[in-house]
């Protein structure tokens, strides 16, 4: 009689727990991108002169400006606050993208 390749009676214990543990993950991961997909982040610069909401998706959702910055003779300051809120509220996206992900991986890193 031939003799088949592989293991004898299937995968071994090991590998079948490894593999449901990582299918597991793989399902714990495809929610909480969903999460921070539909996450919103708030953040203000310039003292509460321009304020700027945006989505887990990457996404500007509102932007609110003091009427008290809009000075014509000086756009450029306004560009550069409505710049800085942004990356900063990326920044904010970014960093709380990590911390779930590090959560969930339990710190291995690049295994996945």
């Amino acid at each position: 009689m031939a003799k088949r390749g592989g293991f004898p009676g299937g995968m071994p214990g090991n590998m079948n727990n490894l593999m449901k543990q990582a299918q597991r993950m793989q399902r714990q991961m495809e929610v909480a991108q969903k999460e921070l997909e539909e996450k919103e982040v708030t953040i203000t610069s310039g003292g509460g002169a321009v304020e700027i909401t945006v989505t887990g998706k990457h996404e500007i959702k509102a932007l609110k400006l003091n009427p008290e910055v809009v000075d014509p003779d000086d756009v450029e300051m306004l560009e550069d606050l409505i710049v800085a809120a942004a990356n900063e509220a990326f920044r904010k996206l970014e960093e709380e993208s990590q911390n779930q992900m590090a959560k969930l991986t339990g710190g291995m890193g690049g295994m996945f």
